[in-house]
């Protein structure tokens, strides 16, 4: 009897061995999701250890999230497929900026006519934009610079014609730039035109005022995105009776220069299994679109279009409120929004990453719809 049995068990091995594995066939669905998140704490911990973001939770600028948010998405879906797509929200921070010496009298310098010279192959004694930037590194007060050493100079300034100007010079990340520089004309603004500085006195008040002066250069605005970091010099006296020139980084949100952080999203997509940054178009709402919304389009309730026009916020927080804005209701809003906005330069297939406010049962926040342009309309992204 235990022969027999052994000999079944031997056939049946013998034919399931045999037997063909299953082919899958090529066109087997793929696993291409498209994900939408917004990076937590443990997401940029993802990142290695020696890159700021993986302790400060946000990105310093755009650039650094383009290059650090696919590694991010690598870590955090390892096996997904080709294109799959990834709308990804995260912080750009303003970064805190400790200069390696503010004292006015120590950052502050004239250039004398011998310090032109100083520039190989110049002869004339003034400078356009770009020639004092390669003169920086000769110059007597910052041939040797420091991270975060700031040079406020004085010197004959030529654009056409020459004028002598006062502009103030960061070094950061490695290398000279120029940052903007508060004018005596900007602090009048602000009612400190007396000293042309501001004092402790204004501590409280001190980004409201940069924030003001800043949306009111009309230059700045006119190319301003959110998430841009602007590094502002201004000077000021302390209680303890010191003249400094002092630097505070500021991002625009959309609305306000801020400190802190401000929300930003772009899109990502994987192919060649690496995630890479795609073409969708990203644009966060200003308070002029949701006035825009509540006045000129029929999205909505005229209860809610009210709402929203007084408050820069969706209420999403019950449908049996008068004001609740629906899913359908913000699509059509948004994409009203895209055609005033897009539809004149947009081509078909191009994606756009919308960024708005919703309110929710008394708190606030940022989300994201990703539309389509069909070359008729701005629809949901499929």
């Amino acid at each position: 009897m235990k022969k027999i049995f052994y000999l079944l068990a031997f056939t049946a091995l013998f034919f399931t061995a045999c037997q063909k594995q299953p082919v899958i066939p090529d066109s087997a669905p793929k696993h291409t999701p498209a994900l939408t998140l917004t990076l937590l704490p443990a997401d940029y911990k993802l990142l290695d250890a020696t890159i700021y973001a993986s302790t400060s939770n946000n990105f310093a600028s755009d650039a650094d999230a383009k290059l650090y948010v696919p590694q991010i998405l690598a870590a955090k879906y390892p096996r997904v497929d080709d294109k799959s797509t990834a709308d990804v929200t995260f912080a750009i921070g303003t970064p805190k900026i400790t200069l390696a010496d503010s004292v006015y009298k120590d950052v502050a310098y004239t250039l004398t006519n011998a310090d032109y010279l100083l520039l190989p192959g110049n002869k004339y004694t003034d400078f356009s934009a770009a020639q004092i930037l390669s003169w920086l590194p000769y110059g007597p007060k910052t041939q040797n610079p420091v991270p975060n050493q700031l040079a406020v100079l004085t010197f004959n300034y030529y654009s056409g014609t020459t004028t002598v100007q006062t502009f103030s010079y960061l070094y950061l990340n490695g290398a000279w730039q120029q940052i903007y520089m508060l004018t005596p004309a900007q602090y009048a603004s602000v009612g400190r035109s007396s000293y042309n500085q501001f004092t402790s006195a204004d501590d409280a008040s001190l980004t409201a005022y940069i924030n003001g002066i800043l949306k009111a250069d009309i230059a700045l605005m006119a190319t301003a995105k959110t998430g841009d970091v602007k590094y502002v010099s201004f000077n000021y006296y302390s209680a303890s009776k010191v003249t400094s020139q002092r630097v505070i980084a500021l991002a625009f949100d959309g609305n306000n220069w801020i400190t802190g952080s401000t929300a930003e999203t772009l899109s990502f997509e994987r192919n060649n299994s690496k995630w890479l940054l795609n073409s969708a178009i990203s644009y966060t709402l200003v308070k002029d679109d949701y006035t825009y919304i509540g006045t000129q389009t029929t999205a909505g309730t005229a209860a809610a279009r009210a709402n929203v026009a007084q408050y820069p916020d969706f209420n999403i927080s019950a449908a049996t409120d008068a004001t609740f804005w629906s899913d359908a209701d913000l699509n059509a809003a948004l994409s009203a929004v895209l055609v005033e906005k897009y539809k004149a330069t947009a081509n078909p297939g191009q994606k756009y990453i919308v960024t708005y406010t919703v309110y929710s049962f008394g708190k606030t926040s940022n989300t994201s719809k990703t539309f389509t342009y069909n070359g008729n309309d701005f629809v949901i992204a499929q």
